[in-house]
């Protein structure tokens, strides 16, 4: 048998000359073949180098232990939050099943596929759905949101204070001298309108809305980059950018490094997320944390509780965001007009 094809139970009965039934009893350890049989399909199995398909087996269970996640491939912060939620449920008896948000595929049909998949619960990262889908999705499944601010009355909701975290940013900034602070938005994405606003009123509260200003974005690196170039043209620049989050500021601090531009002597970027991205050597961001370890843990214990029916009423939990400074802020550059380095 080529050992590059993945060695089935099928393939271990039929080396042991046995049924797959009793094939499968004695790996299981049960009753219903002699001491003998087990012990040769087990040494069978051995050298072939079976190994069982977890995720098949619980989904032949009556109630399958599998907890269904939807989250965004081209998300940094989608991928923090799934990463920490495999350490969340390691020991819980309880397996994770991944399902994709893509360009071509969509936050509802991700979530159908889990609940073909039989699932105990979902856990949905930042969802781009409305407030009704929402519910009709949570009347299916037990479900769980991290990092959005939907309602809906049979969905648990775990999230950070995104208020708080911009205020966090806006007040890092005004204390090392910052005035000219503009903001990148985060377009359609999850949480956009709640940070731009919270900008907008961190800047009023320290007043200077009349310094405010929000450029278009779509929480990625493109609109980063578009809003460096934009900035560029212009021929002044602020003496700080702060972005809808951490993809946003690579592309804008890339492209002003690109161009010459001192980050931050001449201008300090602040991102969102503290996603990996932002600790990179070369990259350095100042960021604003959601927690993710909190995030995650929290969210697969209240899905285990609704899952195992120990959870009655769904619930809300705000978990407070910290700001990670590092070398992208520094002091308020002197001067006005700067545009990048020798100039």
């Amino acid at each position: 048998m080529a050992r590059s094809a993945r060695v089935t139970i099928v393939d271990v009965a039929r080396a042991a000359g046995t049924s797959v039934s009793s094939a499968s009893v004695a790996l299981r350890g049960e009753s219903g073949v002699s001491e003998e049989t087990r012990r040769r399909i087990v040494r069978i199995a051995e050298d072939l180098g079976y190994r069982p398909n977890e995720r098949a087996r619980k989904l032949r269970e009556q109630h399958p232990r599998l907890l269904g996640v939807t989250f965004t491939v081209a998300q940094a912060f989608h991928a923090d939050v799934v990463d920490r939620l495999y350490r969340a449920v390691a020991g819980s008896g309880y397996g994770l099943v991944l399902s994709a948000v893509t360009g071509t595929r969509r936050e509802l049909e991700a979530a159908e596929s889990l609940l073909q998949d039989r699932c105990a619960a979902l856990i949905l990262i930042s969802p781009e759905i409305g407030d009704a889908d929402l519910a009709a999705l949570g009347h299916r499944a037990h479900t769980v949101t991290i990092g959005s601010e939907l309602h809906a009355s049979v969905v648990d909701s775990v999230h950070a204070d995104d208020r708080h975290g911009i205020r966090l940013a806006v007040d890092h900034l005004v204390r090392t001298g910052h005035r000219d602070i503009q903001y990148v938005a985060g377009g359609r994405a999850v949480a956009a309108e709640t940070r731009r606003v919270a900008y907008l009123e961190s800047m009023a509260a320290h007043g200077l809305s009349d310094r405010a200003r929000v450029l278009d974005g779509e929480a990625d690196e493109e609109s980063g980059s578009a809003a460096a170039a934009k900035l560029l043209a212009e021929g002044a620049l602020p003496t700080a950018v702060l972005t809808h989050n951490d993809m946003t500021a690579f592309g804008l601090l890339v492209t002003l490094r690109t161009q010459g531009v001192r980050v931050p002597d001449d201008v300090s970027v602040v991102g969102y997320d503290d996603s990996r991205i932002a600790s990179l050597r070369n990259v350095e961001l100042t960021s604003v944390s959601q927690d993710p370890d909190t995030l995650a843990a929290t969210a697969v214990r209240r899905a285990i509780a609704h899952a195992e029916g120990e959870a009655a009423t769904m619930r809300q939990f705000v978990t407070p965001p910290r700001l990670v400074v590092r070398t992208s802020s520094g002091p308020a550059r002197t001067g006005s007009g700067q545009r990048r380095s020798g100039t």
